[in-house]
């Protein structure tokens, strides 16, 4: 008999979401509640567990369909079904159920290179379209060994020899199929569209402006490399560069209160509290995860919570509360290599801190002509509520924080 898989409820206000990949194919043996589907919804990625043992059965909707919460997605057949097909890999074991039964004759003979290839997200799919790479020899590193996006960029750059070799064949045969120019259209996910409609919101409704500054990074750099092996040896933890940021954020805060909080209406909301959102990079785009009460947490509590959130946003694992809220937004372009940026803030969020690359370069101190490490800051904000004075005192005094790391100590 079979067991119906429905869409789960996805969390306050999400009614629908969009399937993003099947994780088993029809015929697979899947135990309880083990995943079988990933939906993307507006801001994270869903699994939906099979609710009982058996085989996979009939997949009722297919990749890139709209679903609503309770749709009916899949089949999942009794334990009993799995001796079935695999002996009589023809038509009369799965009489009741036609549909499954065509599928599960193909896809036991490929076994694993199946699975590597057939259950590409969009994101993946696109990469190893512009690389060339082959999924099936790439090994994945998402959750149950699932194929992410960055698996298959890493592939590419660690093997430039391979691809020069082969590079000839590929090269010759494109002309003699086609000697045009190409072009792809690949739908854009339920995530990238709501941070497509989010940002232009923000654009469209706050008073946007940025502001720059500069630091030096030479405190910070010295005590992270003194530090930094008996802090992870205490803590189970690297000590990085972004917890002293929001150690330093939190203070800029407090003093100026305007940076933290928002407009409802006619009304300016204050928060006492500091729910930081840190800008993530998962396989399937830019996430914003929020660390809570950051006022309160030391700089390993900080640490920690970054590196969970890397790690669950990487396994697509990160839960919808855990995306919600945030009273202030810090995105580290640097990460990526990149010199300077006007961030665009995250409403209903008044500003955004945009950090970037350190580099050396030339700085005047005491008279003379040094070389620093050096990072740009950039602080955009809605000019609604934070004058261009509060926007630049809250960046000196961030900047003050980092060049002098005691100050975070005796809260200065």
């Amino acid at each position: 008999m079979a067991t119906d898989v429905k869409v789960p409820i996805l969390g306050e206000s999400i009614t629908e979401a969009t399937l993003g990949e099947w994780l088993k194919n029809p015929g697979d043996p899947v135990k309880a509640d083990e995943p079988i589907a990933s939906l993307e919804t507006d801001k994270v990625s869903v699994e939906v567990p099979s609710p009982v043992a058996g085989v996979m059965g009939q997949q009722i909707v297919k990749v890139g369909d709209t679903v609503e919460v309770g749709a009916l997605i899949a089949l999942i057949e009794g334990e009993g079904a799995a001796a079935a097909p695999a002996a009589p890999a023809a038509v009369p074991a799965p009489a009741p159920t036609p549909a499954p039964t065509p599928a599960p004759a193909p896809t036991p003979a490929p076994t694993g290179e199946v699975e590597a290839a057939a259950a590409l997200s969009p994101s993946v799919r696109r990469a190893v379209l512009e690389t060339g790479v082959d999924p099936s020899t790439v090994q994945g590193t998402g959750r149950d060994g699932r194929l992410t996006k960055d698996d298959v960029l890493t592939a590419a750059s660690n093997k430039p020899a391979a691809p020069a070799e082969a590079a000839p064949a590929p090269v010759a045969a494109a002309p003699v199929s086609s000697g045009g120019r190409k072009e792809e259209r690949v739908r854009m996910t339920r995530l990238r569209q709501t941070v497509a409609k989010r940002l232009k919101e923000a654009q469209n409704t706050a008073a946007m402006l940025t502001t720059f500054n500069d630091v030096d990074m030479t405190e910070v750099i010295a005590a992270r490399t003194k530090y930094k092996d008996l802090f992870e040896k205490k803590h189970g933890v690297r000590l990085g560069f972004m917890g002293f940021f929001v150690k330093a954020a939190v203070q800029a805060l407090r003093d100026i209160p305007s940076v933290n909080a928002s407009i409802e209406g006619d009304e300016i909301v204050y928060h006492d509290y500091a729910d930081i959102s840190v800008a993530v990079s998962a396989p399937q785009g830019l996430v914003v995860p929020v660390i809570r009460d950051a006022q309160d947490l030391s700089v390993a509590g900080i640490e920690k919570t970054i590196g969970d959130f890397g790690k669950r946003a990487k396994d697509g694992t990160l839960k919808m509360e855990e995306m919600k809220g945030g009273t202030f937004t810090i995105s580290n372009g640097g990460v990526f290599g990149s010199l300077m940026s006007t961030p665009i803030i995250n409403p209903p969020q008044s500003a955004v801190l945009g950090l970037h690359r350190i580099e050396d370069r030339p700085v005047v101190r005491d008279g003379q002509v040094v070389v620093r490490p050096m990072m740009y800051l950039a602080l955009s904000y809605d000019h609604r509520l934070i004058d261009g004075r509060e926007a630049v005192t809250f960046l000196v005094a961030l900047k003050n924080a980092i060049e002098d790391p005691t100050r975070i100590l005796i809260d200065l």
